[in-house]
């Protein structure tokens, strides 16, 4: 058997030996900086959730000016919010204001109270309230 220039030796890496009092470091480090990223990445998840529940407050007002564009009441309005998105309606607050004779120009407010249902993120930030306004003519 042909040995390398280091003999026995090839395999042997001296850095991978331990220096005295440092053994374990690597497993303090992650210790200590893994439950901040944990919450760092929970934050970034809540933070979107809320994002997309802004979309949907958006879309839901739009909906609700069209349907009031139609037919200005407020029953109309807020059927309009909550069927055009998935948001929970007892969540959902919808005001009509404006004119609502033909040509009037009639605005819908739409208000959610977005939950914050992220373990640890929640308890800390609390419901967060979004809102949208939209306004069109009456047809």
């Amino acid at each position: 058997m042909i040995k390398g220039k280091r003999g026995s030796d090839a395999t042997h890496n001296p850095r991978a030996e331990s220096r005295p009092g440092e053994r374990g470091q690597a497993t303090v480090e992650l210790a200590l900086a893994l439950p901040l990223a944990v919450v760092f990445a929970l934050v970034v998840v809540q933070a979107g959730l809320v994002a997309k529940d802004l979309l949907l407050v958006n879309h839901s007002a739009r909906e609700a000016a069209r349907a009031a564009a139609v037919d200005p009441t407020q029953a109309a309005a807020r059927a309009g919010a909550v069927g055009g998105s998935n948001l929970d309606p007892g969540r959902l607050t919808v005001v009509l204001s404006g004119g609502s004779g033909t040509g009037d120009m009639t605005t819908a407010t739409v208000r959610y109270l977005s939950p914050t249902s992220v373990p640890l993120v929640g308890w800390l930030v609390g419901d967060i309230e979004l809102g949208a306004s939209v306004t069109m003519r009456v047809e």
